[in-house]
């Protein structure tokens, strides 16, 4: 039965073109050709890319936070009450008017009070600027350091400056260590960002980030083994000359930074805007649909290829409204924080935490101190990630 399902899975009418076989594949005279089993070094290397980036964020983002004069900031904490806690845990965190009268009979405590300690818990779980500065440290030094790499890999072929070759004798395309390389260490990181997803920071769009992750590990690993690898490395390379400056924008802005980070907020969001929904749909996307047709007959490969493409595509047109409509607001001097992003709430002024001045009781509050804040405050998507 095994044996069925996996024969039917390498089937090669569904990976290669007609008249094609695996043994056509096979190393031969020097020259080497991606294989499926290559990609098994990428879920130990995913492991020690968590291993290198806790180090990282210990000896190195830490540090540096502590140079910007970012530190954990203590947050008010809810009194223990297991009536409350279990309704947090079980039935929601934002509980109903009517909820909240039934919790202030079960509980003892006034509605005012119910409201108080729920927003405290919800704080209580909303992630440190420390953390986020660190997240951000170790995706900036990772997607700066991939982009420089993958031009290094791309810029002296022929196919970086004429989409025509990438085809030219596909499949039969021998693959270079630098290639090779490129792909385990691109395919190895997004293999731990999926693995570390459930404690980074989480926004609103991570169910989006997820599909991004997944998508993305699957077009990585089908364009290795399907021998895409020349449209792999010039898409990878795309998605990174981006993702870096997202990240350097999140930095500056934890480091209260404003001018330098809605400056880099700007670059990015130009550049984001040019490599996504310009050069991917109409040169890269057209390079992978149109082209391979002059060569070959449609297969299995080439729709699902294409239609993980388009998964991406749709997630760049959902990540670019955001960015757009934080750019307009930005311009008009409307933006305060980043939309996809869940707020800190701030406690009521009911006298628990006085703020001298009237003008200072409408402002938001964090660590009870009136905090004014007119930048940008960018997330990633990718990458991010996305």
């Amino acid at each position: 039965m095994l044996q069925t399902l996996y024969d039917y899975f390498w089937w090669e009418r569904l990976w290669l073109p007609v008249n094609l076989t695996w043994a056509d594949l096979e190393d031969r005279d020097g020259r080497v050709y991606a294989k499926a089993s290559d990609l098994y070094i990428t879920l130990p290397l995913a492991l020690l890319f968590l291993i290198v980036r806790y180090f990282f964020e210990l000896y190195v983002a830490t540090p540096l936070a502590a140079l910007l004069n970012i530190k954990e900031k203590t947050r008010l904490r809810a009194p223990p009450n297991p009536t409350l806690e279990h309704f947090y845990l079980t039935s929601g965190k934002q509980p109903k008017q009517a909820e909240v009268e039934l919790l202030s009979r079960q509980s003892g405590l006034s509605g005012r009070q119910v409201e108080r300690w729920f927003r405290r818990r919800r704080n209580q779980d909303r992630p440190s600027l420390l953390k986020k500065f660190r997240e951000a440290s170790w995706r900036f030094t990772f997607y700066l350091i991939a982009f420089i790499a993958g031009m290094a890999v791309i810029v002296d072929k022929p196919w970086f400056y004429d989409m025509k070759k990438v085809w030219e004798g596909y499949p039969i395309q021998s693959t270079i260590p630098s290639q090779y390389w490129y792909y385990m260490i691109e395919l190895s990181f997004y293999w731990s960002l999926l693995f570390s997803i459930a404690s980074d920071v989480k926004r609103k769009d991570f169910k989006e980030q997820i599909i991004h992750h997944v998508a993305t590990i699957i077009l990585i690993s089908f364009s290795w083994f399907a021998n895409y690898i020349r449209a792999g490395t010039l898409i990878m390379a795309l998605h990174d000359s981006s993702d870096y400056l997202l990240e350097s924008a999140k930095m500056f802005n934890y480091a209260g930074w404003k001018n330098t980070c809605n400056n880099i907020f700007i670059v990015f969001a130009i550049v984001f805007i040019i490599t996504r929904l310009v050069i991917l749909p109409f040169w890269i996307l057209h390079c992978t649909v149109v082209y391979p047709l002059e060569l070959y007959p449609a297969f299995f490969g080439y729709y699902f290829f294409n239609s993980m493409m388009g998964v991406l595509q749709l997630l760049h047109v959902f990540w670019a409204y955001f960015i757009l409509r934080m750019a307009h607001k930005f311009i008009t001097g409307k933006l305060v924080e980043d939309e996809r992003s869940d707020p800190e709430e701030t406690e009521s002024s009911e006298g628990e935490e006085a703020i001298a001045g009237g003008g200072a009781k409408s402002r938001p509050l964090a660590n009870g101190h009136p905090v004014i804040s007119n930048n940008p405050v960018v997330s990633n998507n990718h990458r991010k990630n996305d």
